[in-house]
């Protein structure tokens, strides 16, 4: 759909995921992503012990559902509810009841940096304007103390994005960490807007993990 000034939207969180993983300065920092089934979700739950899905479609943390593999039986989080399992089936049935026969996406989950025990992750807003891309803002989203999802309708505390780095690791990462979201974001533009051109404007979703490695977890062609 184009947009009067807002340029091409879209909606599919897969679509996104597909272009950018074709490059492999990119796909590095890609959590690795499938599409949800049973055998899928067994097969990474297997891998990585801790996933997330996700609508394909959608947006401000809805409907994203963290499940994590025990040492017996396995437990879901979704926004403040925790439910536990004994059995693999009884997860995918408690699932299934949940996301309606919505399509949904599977990532490996990522331990985020925190701030007094509550994650944090990005937002680069990057907007075309006259011909030239352009940075709108940089900022953190800290989640609401409880939630895993950062998002502000959520409950989430917005700070910038300076601010996050400095107290979720220290103020000299904070340069360092910024300088890699935006070349990231840059190169990310280049690859979207080749492959679906009139873009618009792109609202990058990134985490950094305990290590410091930054993550894309998504972009936005309607940023918030």
């Amino acid at each position: 759909m184009m947009g009067e000034s807002n340029g091409r939207q879209l909606a599919s969180k897969w679509v996104k995921t597909e272009a950018l993983l074709t490059h492999p300065d990119i796909a590095e920092h890609i959590p690795p992503t499938m599409r949800l089934n049973k055998k899928n979700l067994l097969s990474m739950l297997n891998e990585h012990g801790m996933v997330v899905i996700k609508p394909i479609v959608g947006a401000g943390g809805h409907g994203v559902i963290k499940i994590t593999k025990l040492s017996q039986g396995y437990s879901y989080t979704y926004y403040s509810l925790s439910r536990r399992f004994y059995s693999f089936d009884a997860l995918v049935n408690a699932l299934k009841r949940l996301h309606r026969g919505r399509a949904y996406l599977i990532q490996k989950g990522i331990y985020l940096a925190t701030i007094k025990g509550r994650p944090i992750d990005y937002r680069v807003k990057y907007v075309k304007e006259n011909n030239r891309w352009t940075y709108r803002a940089i900022v953190g989203r800290i989640a609401k103390p409880g939630l895993f999802v950062t998002n502000l309708c959520r409950g989430g505390t917005l700070v910038k994005g300076a601010e996050g780095i400095s107290l979720s690791f220290s103020s000299d990462a904070v340069d360092s960490k910024k300088r890699e979201m935006r070349k990231l974001t840059e190169l990310s533009t280049k690859v979207l807007e080749r492959k679906y051109p009139g873009i618009g404007q792109l609202g990058f979703d990134y985490g950094i993990d305990k290590e410091g490695k930054i993550w894309i977890f998504e972009v936005n062609t309607r940023p918030q």
